[in-house]
């Protein structure tokens, strides 16, 4: 699916059938076809054996690898790919790569997945690669160990640290060979970063299943936010609801959450189970450890369990000058990006300050102190 998905998106399949040619292998043929997968049009990639092929080891692999020509960028990620499989093979069997069998993965088609897709990242010009989060699937897969549960032990070896989720499609959706380019390939799993899109293809699997079974590879320009007003930054937000509190409480809780570092703390009000009314109390950190956060939610709510789930925070960067008022001084907050000014604020807590103090109304304060800084800007 990743091969038939880098030929959909223009990889020319004639060089790439001569690349592999320099590998000293035979007994295969590849076959693409155009085909239609829930009413998506995709580009199907079969490699085809035309005779019998050897169990190989790493060793084996690593010959034909080399003895190709092939630059030495494609080289070096088709062996990364095959290592991977390889130590994942090893482990989940108990035994030292040197002695892996590969089995499914060790035969020639394989060989052509992986050094295919590496000359296809090489031959595309492709820098960085981001993956959304993978569905492996649910069931079990009959492997040349027997049956074995999804994912493959191999397969859930090698998607460490990567993002996956099973519903309810049963059937195998990610290999130990599909899983080994990915994460070898895939900088970062979750959302799509903010990118130019030049083209979106599909390349498609063999079996139909009740989703459409194909692999979407979107090509584009990744945007440095040169023409978005803001900062970007990672952040949590910690939710729960509350519907047995005492309403007097919350305001503490607040003060405490913003005293412990949150960036932001809001209630919703909600209805809740037996149509009680209840409380949505929302706190967005941006914390390295977000535990005081949490601590102070549980202990000073009666929450019993937490929600927790990243985002991303644009912000414009704050800049602080002075004014003069009549009354006397007001800081004045900046929004600014690359030195354009987008907001101006007057700061509250100064503005009521100076009200209290001279009797007058807030709002005069707060337009003088307006009106200040855009006489001494302009």
């Amino acid at each position: 699916m990743i091969l038939g998905s880098f030929v959909a998106a223009g990889l020319d399949l004639g060089e790439l059938k001569k690349a592999l040619a320099t590998l000293p292998i035979s007994g295969y043929e590849i076959i693409v076809q155009d085909v239609v997968k829930k009413g998506i049009s995709a580009k199907h990639l079969d490699v085809r054996l035309t005779e019998q092929q050897p169990l190989r080891h790493l060793c084996h692999v690593e010959k034909i690898i080399n003895e190709g020509q092939l630059p030495s960028e494609v080289k070096d990620l088709a062996l990364n790919i095959f290592k991977k499989l390889a130590e994942a093979e090893a482990k989940v069997h108990g035994t030292s790569i040197e002695k892996v069998h590969f089995h499914e993965v060790g035969a020639v088609d394989a060989v052509v997945d992986i050094v295919g897709s590496a000359w296809g990242i090489y031959k595309m010009g492709i820098k960085k690669v981001y993956s959304s989060p993978l569905n492996v699937g649910q069931g079990t897969v009959k492997c040349a160990h027997g049956l074995m549960p999804i994912p493959a032990p191999a397969t859930a070896e090698l998607l460490k640290g990567a993002v996956t989720y099973s519903n309810e499609v049963k059937g195998e959706l990610v290999t130990p060979t599909g899983a080994a380019i990915i994460t070898c390939l895939t900088s970062h799993f979750g959302s799509q970063p903010l990118m130019k899109i030049h083209k979106t293809v599909y390349g498609a699997g063999t079996w139909d299943l009740p989703i459409p079974n194909v692999l979407r590879l979107t090509l584009g320009e990744e945007v440095q936010n040169d023409n978005i007003p803001s900062e970007n930054e990672k952040a949590m937000v910690i939710e729960t609801n509350i519907d047995d509190m005492n309403p007097e409480f919350y305001e503490y809780l607040m003060e405490k959450l913003f005293e412990a570092g949150a960036v932001d703390v809001y209630f919703t009000p909600v209805h809740m189970k037996k149509n009680r009314l209840g409380a949505l109390i929302s706190v967005t950190s941006n914390l390295k450890d977000h535990s005081p956060i949490i601590e102070i939610i549980l202990k000073e709510s009666t929450t019993l369990g937490l929600r927790m789930y990243p985002v991303d925070r644009f912000k414009l960067a704050k800049e602080y000058q002075e004014v003069k008022t009549p009354w006397g001084t007001v800081r004045i907050k900046l929004g600014k990006f690359e030195n354009k000014i987008y907001n101006i604020k007057p700061e509250y807590e100064d503005c009521k300050a100076l009200a209290l103090q001279h009797g007058i109304p807030l709002k005069e304060v707060w337009q003088k102190a307006y009106q200040a800084f855009e006489s001494g800007n302009n």
